[in-house]
């Protein structure tokens, strides 16, 4: 009897605290017994005796929850149509529960069971009205539970898509006689009764979603990574691994007195911290990777800044291939900020069209001076729209442009390039940037275009110099792309691979950009499914582990082992939300946020 009770304390141990829900379930030792044997591993201490170590295959959670829910919703049948409305070739209509069966024989009637997972043409009726036909040839399928999509036994209804035929069919299937309940599917309801019965974990729900509002290649493949199994299978091991370490900790605090241990409490203190530092950096790699995934959902922002009249907006218009900007030769005809979003080679982009920035000074060598120019309150509040979108975008484009020469410089015949001394600070600061001088067109500089490369790490070397920045050698200054707008509008290219006015090449090195700030190694890519809500999670699972290694750590035997068992648990909670195993009320919450998201019928 003493084995029974302790089976029953360490099982209502685990029951309240390890699964973190705060419920007296009236269990008896044979339940008890089959979870521990199920959804328990043992240890095996010197003395014989058995301490249940959490670890799961269809939670505590699920099993209190379910014990919780309304018996009705168990026998509700949900139906919905899982094609896009409008008219169609096909309508797929999507039905999931019991009453499949009922629904069947309400407008197939005189016609037998289709086979599981075979197709059937069949004739649909009335279910009131049987001599009244809703639709000829219609394709039917049926999946038995539990291997399928919900783990319910679901009906395929392919009918005819045009609008009337859908609406009738939808129309007669709540009219079909059932003792169990007929309704509509909410939004995202199969999704969510997939979740419910363990054929998908919330991992794989998120990446679900990812995948219906994938618009660019490289968000596919995001969504494609993350609905495999292996974010869900990783989170659960670490959890596991917590669980079982946690259990290793108040085992020392139950039995400490009376049992004998393999290892002391401060080796068994030591394996653990060992193992929480070793998750620590996994959780480090997650966390990265989920940047680079959110650059990929999304999308990249990238802010084209540089002088006035440096040609922003015509860039634009180029890289979009339509007139998304206005254009004019009047400095300053942008005043507030035009956004447009494309898909380049697969990367969803949004570009930034900002207002010109006007730094203390525009380094132009007509003089050899630094010339101050007159900002008006309309110009300035459009430069600091320009400065806030340029720090919350991801990659920055800096303009500068060439001019006909004048003065000295005509003189020397050199072409003349200006450049914003903020523009190119903002760009040389930035993690990911691009610098283009525009305006190098060819009916002008063509016989001088050699001569510019040298003009351009003159002027930037000033720039530098003033800013108390200046590098060493001209190796060390960042290149730029000469690229002419006017020449892309004509159609004159230098070379086919660069395209007119080198803007293909332009799009090409944004491309290579973009690949460097969002591939991983290829066993790791599976990393880009994580999502920002996991992402959060795994800082807070970070915070409790560290929290428990400086606990764990603390000299002269004073660990308190009661505290550092609590971060544990905390941590193992924090993963317990990532695939939806922790506190019943928390996982409400989170399928609220996540199903919302989903359209009806999936």
């Amino acid at each position: 009897m003493a084995h029974r009770d302790g089976a029953l304390i360490r099982f209502s141990l685990y029951a309240r605290h390890a699964c973190n829900l705060r419920l007296n379930l009236p269990v008896s030792f044979r339940t008890a017994k089959h979870l521990c044997t199920s959804d328990y591993r043992h240890k095996k201490h010197a003395t014989g005796s058995f301490i249940c170590i959490p670890g799961w295959r269809r939670s505590l959670f699920s099993f209190a929850a379910q014990s919780q829910v309304s018996s009705n919703s168990e026998f509700e049948t949900i139906y919905a149509l899982s094609t896009g409305p409008g008219k169609a070739g096909i309508a797929i209509i999507r039905i999931s529960g019991p009453a499949c069966f009922d629904i069947y024989n309400g407008l197939c009637s005189t016609q037998p069971y289709p086979k599981p997972r075979y197709a059937s043409v069949r004739t649909l009726y009335d279910p009131v009205k049987q001599s009244e036909v809703l639709d000829s040839d219609a394709l039917v399928l049926h999946f038995p539970a539990p291997r399928t999509v919900t783990g319910e036994d679901i009906l395929e209804l392919h009918v005819h898509g045009g609008s009337a035929t859908i609406r009738a069919v939808l129309a007669a299937i709540p009219r079909c006689s059932s003792k169990f309940s007929i309704r509509y599917a909410e939004p995202g309801e199969f999704t969510r009764r997939a979740f419910q019965n363990d054929r998908l974990d919330l991992s794989q729900v998120e990446a679900l979603s990812d995948t219906l509002s994938a618009e660019t290649e490289q968000q596919r493949r995001a969504a494609v990574r993350g609905n495999s199994r292996i974010l869900g299978r990783t989170y659960e091991k670490w959890r596991q691994q917590l669980l079982y370490a946690r259990g290793e900790l108040e085992a020392l605090i139950d039995f400490s007195e009376d049992q004998h241990f393999d290892e002391s409490p401060a080796e068994l203190l030591k394996s653990v911290s060992d193992q929480a530092e070793v998750m620590l950096n996994s959780i480090s790699s997650h966390k990265e990777a989920s940047h680079r995934g959110q650059l990929l959902k999304r999308g990249i922002r990238i802010a084209l800044i540089g002088p006035p009249n440096a040609g922003k907006s015509s860039l634009l218009n180029q890289i979009v291939g339509r007139e998304a900007s206005i254009v004019s030769s009047e400095a300053g005809t942008t005043r507030d900020i035009v956004e447009v979003s494309l898909d380049i080679r697969g990367y969803l982009c949004t570009f930034a069209d900002t207002a010109g920035l006007r730094g203390d000074s525009i380094v132009n060598e007509t003089q050899g001076l630094l010339v101050d120019p007159a900002i008006g309150e309309i110009e300035k509040e459009g430069i600091r729209r320009a400065k806030i979108k340029a720090s919350q975008s991801d990659v920055i484009i800096a303009l500068a442009y060439c001019k006909p020469a004048s003065g000295s410089i005509k003189e020397r015949h050199e072409p003349e390039i200006v450049i914003d001394e903020l523009s190119m600070t903002t760009a040389m600061n930035a993690r990911h940037s691009l610098i283009v001088v525009n305006k190098v067109d060819s009916d002008i500089y063509g016989n001088k275009y050699s001569e510019l490369p040298e003009n351009w790490r003159r002027k930037l070397y000033m720039v530098q110099k003033r800013a108390g920045v200046a590098k060493s050698t001209d190796a060390d200054l960042p290149a730029a792309l000469m690229i002419s707008c006017k020449d892309a509008q004509l159609g004159k290219a230098v070379t086919s691979e660069s395209g007119a006015g080198n803007i293909r090449l332009l799009v090409d090195k944004l491309a290579t950009i973009f690949e460097e700030m969002t591939n991983l190694p290829t066993d790791m890519e599976d990393l880009l499914g994580v999502t920002e809500r996991q992402r959060q999670l795994l800082v807070a699972c970070a915070k409790h582990l560290n929290l428990f290694i400086n606990e764990a750590r603390t000299g002269n035997g004073e660990c308190d082992i009661v505290l550092a068992a609590e971060h544990l648990r905390s941590a193992a909670n924090c993963l317990s939300r990532i695939i939806g195993r922790g506190e019943a009320s928390d996982i409400e919450e989170v399928l609220g946020v996540v199903f919302e998201k989903f359209c009806v019928g999936k």
